[in-house]
């Protein structure tokens, strides 16, 4: 996916205009906020993923210096290397979820602790 930091004073909507049209050259014209992940790693400081997907845009993809960029078949992003918090919100988002919050905890590498809505999921 394509994502980055906050820049000064920029909202999640803000920030995600200005990293798609830097990334990918595209320009979004319909766009959902669909979530909000926080993601807790050993004892470092949270950190915060807002969730958008798009359905509408203008421009032509460009090679990105960040990393590749393709489509990805929806059945196939399943067989993508992937951490194992990012299947969790990738799956809520094919399963077109209403607006969620989703606490993920990792030691090391590894998921100890995930919460949806405040509800721990097992």
């Amino acid at each position: 996916g394509v994502g980055g930091k906050f820049e000064f004073q920029e909202s999640p909507e803000d920030c995600l205009l200005r990293e798609v049209r830097e990334e990918t050259g595209l320009t979004l014209k319909s766009w959902r906020y669909r979530g909000i992940v926080t993601f807790l790693y050993n004892d470092d400081e949270a950190e915060y993923m807002h969730l958008f997907t798009a359905d509408g845009w203008t421009g032509t993809l460009r090679d990105c210096a960040e990393g590749e960029l393709r489509w990805v078949p929806r059945d196939e992003v399943g067989k993508l290397n992937l951490w194992e918090g990012d299947r969790i919100f990738l799956s809520l988002l094919a399963r077109d979820e209403p607006f969620f919050s989703l606490k993920l905890t990792y030691r090391g590498d590894d998921l100890v602790g995930a919460v949806l809505n405040g509800v721990p999921m097992t």
